[in-house]
């Protein structure tokens, strides 16, 4: 999902895991934190369009928005099957924290939220998320996915390493095709999130 590189390393170490299994329910759930060297407001601005998500997240194939709190989610699963659910917004406070749950007859029931928190020594934005699941089949589903790789818990990790990379150098690293990925520094230049939300938008 993702190239091995230099921040991909710093990354890893700084990421806080802690997935647990609810015994005997089949319910999965994960808290993962990084920390990006941008302003809380313009990371709360660019999480809030969903839309933007599947550029950093490669397991989701598309996001649809709605209205102002629902969207539709397409998401690729293991054997080449694609899921899908609508999901709503629960909880919405302004450059500080997002939660959502998915809405009945989702082919993966879910929920989560994302709080952005200013990071100590002016170093940032500390990204807390926190997510819980129903794998289709319950346990043994979640056996399944972890099996091919799609553990939605290690894709959680990745997600954050990429959404790191593109909010913080304006792309995302990748050893593709190349003899090194490109390095760059824990709390390195700043890039503007308003010249990637524009492009956006354009």
């Amino acid at each position: 999902m993702l190239g091995v590189t230099a921040l991909d390393v710093i990354c890893a170490a700084r990421l806080r895991r802690t997935p647990a299994m609810a015994s005997g329910t089949g319910v999965v759930r994960a808290t993962k934190s990084i920390t990006v060297n941008q302003r809380p407001e313009e990371l709360y601005r660019f999480w809030r369009n969903f839309e933007n998500l599947p550029r950093v997240m490669r397991h989701i194939a598309s996001v649809r928005t709605i209205d102002d709190r629902r969207s539709h989610w397409v998401a690729h699963a293991p054997g080449g099957y694609k899921v899908e659910w609508d999901s709503e917004i629960t909880d919405d406070r302004p450059d500080r924290y997002i939660a959502w749950r998915s809405l009945p007859g989702a082919d993966v029931p879910n929920s989560g939220a994302v709080s952005f928190d200013p990071a100590p020594g002016g170093r940032g934005t500390e990204i807390r998320v926190q997510l819980e699941y129903r794998p289709p089949g319950g346990m043994l589903g979640s056996a399944f996915a972890k099996l091919l790789g799609h553990a939605p818990e290690q894709r959680a990790m990745e997600d954050l390493r990429r959404l790191k990379q593109l909010l913080e150098t304006g792309e995302i690293a990748t050893t593709d095709g190349q003899t090194s990925g490109r390095k760059t520094g824990m709390f390195g230049r700043r890039i503007s999130l308003t010249r990637i939300l524009e492009k956006e938008m354009r």
